[in-house]
């Protein structure tokens, strides 16, 4: 009887780990993929800057626009893990992207020192 709840007590401590192993292994296929698709978008900038003079893009842009981005995909991936209902996760993901998109057009072309500065 007592062997019997061993036995019983083992798998399940087993059967957590497995389940907590696979949780692990979830985040770091998701995080594997954000840095993925960071790096696709960071291509074409580069590829770009092959063929045409009009991208010109130094090491401190790539830099930033990675930081910009990197940090964009992982905290739309905390809110997606951090947040059940499913209309929060949706909002507060666009607002994450109109925050990187405001700050993208702001770093590319100024628009607010021009809106505001009157130049």
């Amino acid at each position: 009887m007592l062997a019997q709840g061993l036995i019983i007590a083992r798998s399940a401590t087993h059967a957590g780990l497995n389940l907590r192993m696979e949780h692990v292994r979830m985040k770091n296929k998701r995080l594997i993929g954000i840095v993925f698709i960071v790096i696709l978008i960071l291509l074409l900038p580069l590829i770009a800057m092959q063929f045409t003079k009009e991208v010109n893009w130094t090491l401190l842009d790539f830099i930033v626009a990675g930081i910009l981005l990197l940090g964009t995909g992982l905290l739309c991936d905390l809110v997606l893990r951090k947040v059940n209902k499913i209309v929060y996760r949706i909002v507060i993901c666009a607002a994450i992207l109109g925050a990187l998109l405001l700050i993208w057009v702001q770093l590319a072309v100024d628009v607010f020192g021009r809106l505001f500065g009157g130049t």
